[in-house]
């Protein structure tokens, strides 16, 4: 049997993760879609580390995303996350999790499409509005509608999200059956590397 049709039936996560080489598994997508929670159980079944970039972007700075927001503004650290984005994928392979205004930075965006491959976990306007409901933590959503707010961010950022190389939706399941369709996405799309790399339609 050749390596190639081996690889064709061997075990969906030991693929996924020959395939990926030294990039990562970057989750793009809005406050509340569950890519830290959806990540770190990918990155587990994958045996890959997992990492948060706003953890890391809190460590850092030696202060709260919140705190940071408050004392440098918005923009500040946008450039400060996109730095710390670009180092962190450096250190692929891993499963990266990144804030819901990241993927809006074009800096970060091509950064990633060097270095990883992008998972849009995508939910719906309701589903987000009752999981962002539950934290009180969220410098997006300090204004005086946060339920318009959370909208007007979908309507502006989903476009950019759909940039991504697969999308997978997050919904009310358990977390298990979101990590199985994004593996198996994943593994669609890597797949299909070859022929996208040779221009083949």
């Amino acid at each position: 049997m050749s390596d190639i049709a081996a690889s064709r039936i061997a075990a969906p996560e030991s693929r996924l993760v020959t395939t990926l080489g030294d990039r990562s598994i970057v989750l793009v997508g809005m406050m509340g879609a569950g890519k830290s929670s959806v990540g770190r159980r990918l990155a587990n079944r994958l045996g890959i580390p997992f990492v948060d970039a706003d953890c890391e972007i809190e460590a850092r700075a030696a202060m709260t995303i919140p705190e940071y927001f408050e004392r440098h503004g918005e923009q500040n650290f946008r450039s400060g996350e996109a730095r710390v984005i670009a180092n962190l994928l450096n250190q692929g392979p891993q499963v990266l999790a990144t804030g819901g205004g990241a993927f809006m930075h074009a800096d970060t965006r091509a950064a990633v499409r060097r270095h990883g491959v992008t998972v849009w976990l995508k939910a719906d306007y309701e589903v987000l509005l009752r999981r962002v409901r539950r934290r009180s933590d969220r410098p997006m959503l300090k204004t005086a509608n946060p339920a318009e707010t959370l909208k007007e961010l979908l309507a502006v950022r989903d476009p950019v999200y759909a940039l991504a190389d697969v999308t997978v939706w997050s919904r009310e399941v358990p977390h298990e059956t979101i990590v199985n369709e994004a593996i198996a996405a994943l593994v669609d799309w890597l797949d299909q590397e070859p022929q996208r790399s040779a221009g083949v339609p």
